[in-house]
């Protein structure tokens, strides 16, 4: 069959960053649904995306759609026929089809029969059904751009007004039409080097023609390339250039002709801490920073540009004089900031609200100072006195100059200004880390106190949030309470301290405003466990494992993760299945059994040799496992159970628990009642199934 390279590219002014993949790749993907549904075979898509367009090319397709088999079903045969003769319903699904009734086939199933129509149909000229297929494509788009823009005097609305429109079928224009336009083949180059229209000749000579304008259409070779670039100039610079892999997608999604130059920092900005200057050239100029082989900063940053100047160092000069004014501004805000100690910051927090129920942040860093010097004396290597210090410092600087201007430095700063007022090191660093973790893959605070600070100031809005009842409902979690929670079991986990996760949301809660703040201890601590079973199974951890720990009701956090990793160990053993199928034969025995209190066994009322080796083995198995609990070695505990595997086949083979004398039958239920017990202590094995 012949096919052709099928080619759409959609023309804009200069789009969002964040929107250009995402279109350019719905685009691509509303293509291909569309020959798939209508079954036209077709090979590979590229997508290419600049600020300027979005284009899909998709090779060798089918210039013929194949024969299409109709099937329609009509009335049933009891309702189209009356004494022989066919009735309205028949005659009129016979012309709907545009046959006689006689040429219809009859289908017949369990429910009846039922008039039949079949035909084969030969397949459309794909060019013909592409105009279909483009506008589905089109509203699939729609979906990703939640304000559009409208222009000039028509309905037609997208993320950026449209300006041109091209469609290709091989080297034949498609009159697709879109955005109230009509497409045709041709296309911009670049806006300065080159930007007369351009006529693209084929399909297939699109990517090459654009590169002769000055355009570098693919998104992942022009990203490639910027890399190259600014790796290569970071080495001329006796550095090593940073480059973030989501600077570098928004960088990618900025330019159509990448030219990376360099510029320079003066040298009294270094006196900046380093994180003022790298925030301010990465998140405010979309610049990669550069540094030394010890991981200082250097004098020194890269831009892209869009444009080849014949004149770089004007180019170079004026992405300077951006960057100048707002570090000037950030040595103005550190001079000005450190004159006064961070304490000296503390009354002003008594102004700055931070919930309306809640109170201000001053009266919230008083709670976190509590709750701290409460979490930190149950761990040895923590003093106190320094958690409740750095609890109670670690929002002053919001109210300083430079975080106002630049938020993303909260924390950060006031590990700074902290160290600089003469606080404790320790404190000081506890400070700077107590935002983290900030997201999904960010490290745990460094150091103890960091974590217990920072575990402290994620408690404290949890506890503070739902006693106010405003816990996140749906998608909607406005004070992000799922990242703090998911924070405070990393950290709980990650840093192994086995503080009480129960107590620890009573301390919280119990120091939040209002009377009626006790109330939601059991509903935040049922979120807690939601979450630590989401960030288990996140991890590929089968759900039926962390319900068998949950049951077992470990007291910590780090307890939970102990008791899981003995389980995972357990499980590896060949007689793992053995223990844990019999365990919840057990369990189910004695539920239909509803007994109000467990059986006394009396060793004389056996009557078969596989209870006494039973109990023999569970006895054992009890002594080890409180022994090796007693060390705080689940693994080893867990693991004992194995031994009981032969005795477990051959006591379920040969006796029937529920015999018909209640003495023998109670008998045998408290030897399971015991054995469950035990198949409970690390973890509940009859969670496992088989």
């Amino acid at each position: 069959m012949s096919t052709r390279d099928l080619l759409i590219e959609i023309g804009c002014e200069d789009l969002p960053a964040r929107f250009v993949q995402a279109l350019a790749q719905a685009l691509a993907d509303g293509l291909e649904a569309g020959l798939r549904e209508r079954q036209i075979e077709h090979g590979p898509t590229r997508v290419f995306a600049t600020p300027r367009r979005i284009a899909a090319w998709i090779a060798a397709v089918a210039e013929q759609q194949p024969e299409q088999s109709l099937e329609r079903r009509g009335p049933a045969v009891a309702a189209a026929f009356r004494d022989g003769q066919a009735t309205p319903a028949a005659t009129g699904f016979a012309q709907s089809c545009g046959v006689s009734v006689e040429q219809l086939q009859r289908l017949e199933t369990p429910k009846g029969s039922w008039l039949l129509y079949q035909a084969v149909l030969p397949g459309a000229p794909t060019a013909e059904l592409l105009d279909g297929v483009f506008a589905n494509a089109l509203q699939n788009m729609d979906k990703l751009v939640p304000k559009r823009m409208r222009w000039g005097a028509g309905d037609a609305t997208f993320v950026r007004p449209v300006q041109w429109l091209l469609a290709l079928f091989g080297k034949e224009v498609l009159p697709l039409r879109g955005f109230g336009l009509t497409a045709g083949r041709s296309s911009r180059g670049h806006r300065f080097h080159a930007p007369d229209a351009i006529t693209i000749s084929a399909a297939d000579q699109y990517e090459a023609q654009l590169r002769a304008a000055h355009v570098w259409a693919d998104f992942g070779g022009r990203r490639a390339e910027i890399a190259r670039q600014i790796a290569a100039l970071g080495r001329s610079l006796n550095g090593q250039a940073r480059a973030r892999a989501d600077l570098l997608d928004e960088v990618t999604a900025l330019v159509e002709w990448p030219q990376a130059i360099a510029g320079q920092i003066e040298a009294r900005f270094l006196e900046l801490p380093p994180e003022v200057v790298v925030v301010t050239i990465e998140d405010h100029q979309r610049y990669f920073p550069v540094f030394d082989a010890q991981g200082q900063l250097l004098p020194a940053f890269i831009t892209v540009s869009n444009i080849e100047s014949s004149d770089p160092g004007k180019v170079v000069h004026g992405n300077e004089r951006v960057v100048r004014p707002r570090l000037a501004d950030a040595l103005f805000f550190w001079e000005q900031d450190r004159k006064h100690a961070l304490a000296e910051l503390l009354p002003r927090l008594q102004a700055v609200t931070y919930q309306q129920e809640l109170g201000s942040v001053g009266a919230r860093v008083e709670r976190m100072a509590e709750l701290a010097r409460a979490s930190a004396e149950q761990v040895s290597d923590v003093d106190p006195d320094q958690a409740a210090r750095a609890a109670r410092l670690c929002k002053a600087d919001l109210v300083s100059q430079m975080v106002y201007e630049f938020p993303e430095l909260q924390g950060i700063m006031g590990g700074y200004y902290a160290r600089e007022s003469g606080e404790h090191p320790a404190v000081a660093e506890a400070i700077a880390q107590h935002y983290a973790p900030k997201q999904s893959g960010d490290p745990i605070p460094a150091s103890r106190l960091g974590q217990i600070v920072a575990l402290t100031d994620k408690l404290d809005v949890l506890a503070g949030i739902f006693s106010i009842g405003m816990k996140p409902t749906g998608s909607k979690d406005p004070f992000a309470l799922r990242r703090a929670a998911i924070g405070c079991l990393r950290i709980l986990r990650e840093g192994n301290l086995a503080l009480p996760l129960a107590d620890l949301l009573s301390l919280a809660i119990d120091r939040q405003p209002g009377e009626n703040a006790g109330a939601c201890h059991a509903e935040l601590l049922a979120f807690m466990q939601d979450r630590l079973e989401a960030l288990v199974v996140d991890e590929g951890v089968a759900v039926e494992w962390y319900r068998a720990v949950r049951a077992s009701k470990p007291v910590s956090v780090a307890e939970f993760f102990s008791r899981l990793d003995a389980l995972g160990q357990f499980l590896e053993l060949p007689a793992a299945g053995v223990v844990a199928s019999a365990h919840k034969r057990a369990r189910n025995i004695l539920r239909q059994a509803a007994l109000q209190e467990r059986p006394e066994i009396d060793p004389a009322r056996f009557t078969d040799a596989s209870e006494g080796q039973l109990m023999d083995q569970v006895l054992a198995c009890e002594t080890q496992v409180q022994t090796a609990m007693d060390g705080g070695d689940f693994g080893a505990g867990l693991t004992s159970l194995a031994a009981m595997a032969p005795a477990l086949e051959a006591f379920f083979e040969a006796v029937m628990v529920m015999d018909e004398n209640p003495a023998i039958r109670n008998n045998r239920l408290g030897l399971l009642a015991r054995l469950d017990a035990l198949c409970r202590r690390v973890a509940d094995l009859s969670q496992l199934g088989s």
